[in-house]
């Protein structure tokens, strides 16, 4: 059988472990494509655990503990790969947080953040599916699939 290899990275971050599907809203929701760095994505890749998964390279691109942690929002089987002269200098699976701070803007448009200048939190509850997530304000919850469609 005919495999395509894919360059390796000298440094940056490999996702890996994306439940397939997610791989586009987890571009989008970090804004990787904006930075002008290189990026691999693979989508649908033949997964020995999960069947198929989806994968992002993204060079001279580090993510920290808090991002990666955001990433379990949409992915809370992923592994972060930090990698260093082509070598993997680190590897870590993504845990959900307790919370996310300033990064999302809240979709009840009746909420105070959106018309005052407040820093945004929600507070992070893991339900059967997927996450929801809990305004500090207006104290409405709502599922994590409505914020990758956001962004």
């Amino acid at each position: 059988m005919n495999k395509l290899q894919v360059e390796a990275i000298e440094h940056g971050t490999v996702i890996d472990h994306i439940p397939a599907g997610m791989g586009v809203r987890i571009l989008k929701f970090f804004q990787l494509t904006t930075n002008g760095e290189r990026i691999t994505v693979g989508l649908n890749l033949r997964s020995g655990e999960n069947g198929t998964k989806d994968l992002i390279k993204v060079e001279n691109t580090t993510f920290t503990k808090e991002q990666a942690d955001q990433l379990a929002l949409f992915a809370s089987s992923a592994t972060i790969n930090q990698i260093a002269n082509f070598e993997v200098i680190s590897k870590y699976h993504v845990e959900l947080p307790e919370a996310i701070d300033e990064v999302l803007a809240c979709p009840n448009s009746n909420c105070i953040t959106n018309h005052q200048p407040a820093k945004t939190r929600f507070y992070v509850k893991q339900s059967d599916q997927a996450p929801k997530l809990k305004c500090q304000y207006c104290e409405k919850s709502f599922n994590v699939e409505l914020f990758s469609e956001l962004n």
